[in-house]
């Protein structure tokens, strides 16, 4: 079993779903995030104040998903989620040592 985390663009979030199901992946969770990486923000003017922005709104998804998805998922995040300009985001892929369903005490349930 795999967790993938993907920070994505939020204006990417519908499509990168969409590529998921098509993929028959519809298990996810989904969060709104602050973050900087190479993007490394932007100027802005406020009332009159010059403002530096360097924390920029992503998406962060979470998918736990058996082997045999780990590489659907991928594909289905890279080719929904990207725009070709930086700060498109990042996927990491991380062993998962075990999942259970909480209402029935199932094991392995991904």
């Amino acid at each position: 079993m795999k967790l993938i985390i993907a920070y994505i663009r939020p204006e990417k979030l519908n499509d990168v779903k969409q590529a998921l199901y098509a993929k028959e992946i519809y298990s996810l969770s989904v969060t709104n995030i602050l973050g900087s990486g190479r993007q490394k923000g932007f100027t802005e003017t406020y009332r009159g104040v010059q403002m530096e922005v360097n924390l920029l709104k992503k998406v962060r998804l979470e998918i736990g998903v058996n082997d045999e998805f780990e590489a659907k998922a991928i594909d289905a995040i890279r080719t929904a989620g990207q725009t070709g300009s930086e700060g498109d985001g990042v996927i990491f892929v991380t062993e998962l040592a075990k999942a259970l369903r909480i209402r029935t005490g199932e094991d392995g349930i991904l």
